[in-house]
């Protein structure tokens, strides 16, 4: 087991208060840590709660922390729960700099599962559970395609759209932009669909894809982006539809849009994920047009129960989760090995299924009602 040193433990104290602190508790069974990147972005918060929950529930100790979108902060968090004798850790990762301390966690045999994010340039880990991301990323252009009607498009008349896509250095972001541009890039090839501002192709155009990347997925980058591209890409044109790759940035840049005089009365049509209630509203009342729902809450019984089975020797076997393989197995790449990826299925959210998040008890009561 790995000791801290006290001036790491100090440290570590003081990532947990930057971190806004964590919460612990259990069963009274071996300790399950529970690592997530930040709070900025609402899904993370409720995944955590949900983690410990399910942890709780088969009679594990579990404790959560968050780490405010610092890889630094998290490495302490995760050396915390090996110092204090976890069995198994779930990190949700900001970056592949979590890789050192899931080499310390395999040299003292603690099971690592990678959360909804593949932790990078590792080969000490062996699970990642996840939704398919490449599947998000084409519902979320199957909406485009849906909402601007592109099957009807002219070269005469050709719709406008600009890409965004979440943050470099987390993986899933590419995987959500190269499942949108499958579904796009024969649109924008014949002509009935322009692309403002830039284009890469795939997440493989490293270079253009970092100037449409939004940096640790922060809401003011989004929204100071898309300002700028009113000002200049896009003045003289109007944007038909923004691909945005989740719903806290989907609302960031409704923001600037809404502020521009061209789009008060008609919004572009706007992607999104997460199924966050404040989009699920604004979806509700005709701004947002689609989100994608990946139950969390699933993840995290899936999560739970993935660990659970491998700590008492059990084959996995996970109920509503697919072992990725064929074309999906790449998602389980880490750089440096291929590891088991469970995928759950992720599901296209409009005005016209709005009930779907809300009969999986996604919302709270009182949000639920409103959305009803």
């Amino acid at each position: 087991m790995k000791k801290l040193s006290l001036v790491l433990l100090v440290l570590l104290v003081a990532g947990s208060v930057f971190a806004g602190g964590g919460k612990e508790g259990g069963g009274g069974g071996p300790l399950i840590g529970i690592a997530m990147p930040e709070t900025h972005v609402l899904r993370w918060i409720k995944d955590g709660n949900q983690l410990k929950a399910e942890a709780e529930k088969r009679g594990y100790t579990a404790q959560v922390q968050w780490a405010n979108a610092d890889q630094v902060t998290q490495n302490f968090q995760v050396q915390s729960f090996l110092t204090q004798g976890a069995k198994a850790i779930v990190i949700g990762c900001i970056t592949d700099g979590i890789a050192p301390v899931v080499a310390e966690a395999a040299k003292d045999g603690v099971v690592v599962v990678a959360y909804d994010r593949i932790i990078s340039n590792s080969a000490d880990y062996d699970y990642y559970i996840t939704f398919n991301n490449f599947k998000v990323g084409v519902l979320q252009a199957q909406s485009i395609v849906a909402g601007l009607d592109l099957d009807k498009a002219t070269t005469a008349a050709p719709k406008n759209i600009t890409l965004f896509a979440g943050s470099a250095t987390d993986g899933n972001a590419f995987f959500f932009f190269d499942g949108a541009m499958s579904i796009l890039n024969p649109y924008i090839d014949k002509g009935v669909l322009k692309v403002v501002g830039p284009y890469p192709k795939t997440s493989a155009d490293r270079a253009n894809f970092q100037r449409i990347a939004t940096e640790n997925w922060q809401a003011p980058i989004a929204k100071t982006r898309m300002e700028n591209l009113l000002n200049n890409d896009a003045r003289n044109v109007t944007l038909d539809a923004v691909l945005a790759p989740n719903d806290t940035l989907a609302r960031a840049i409704i923001e600037a849009l809404k502020a521009d005089a061209k789009y008060r009365t008609k919004l572009p049509v706007i992607s999104g994920q997460d199924a966050e209630f404040a989009s699920a509203m604004s979806i509700k009342n005709g701004e947002q047009y689609s989100t994608v729902f990946k139950d969390t809450a699933k993840l995290a019984e899936a999560a739970i129960l993935l660990i659970d089975q491998v700590l008492k020797g059990q084959p996995v076997n996970i109920p509503g989760a697919v072992l990725a393989s064929g074309d999906l197995l790449s998602i389980g790449n880490t750089g440096r090995k291929t590891v088991k990826a469970y995928l759950l299925d992720p599901i296209l959210v409009t005005k016209s299924n709005l009930n779907v998040p809300v009969n999986a008890n996604f919302f709270t009561a009182e949000e639920a009602a409103q959305l009803k």
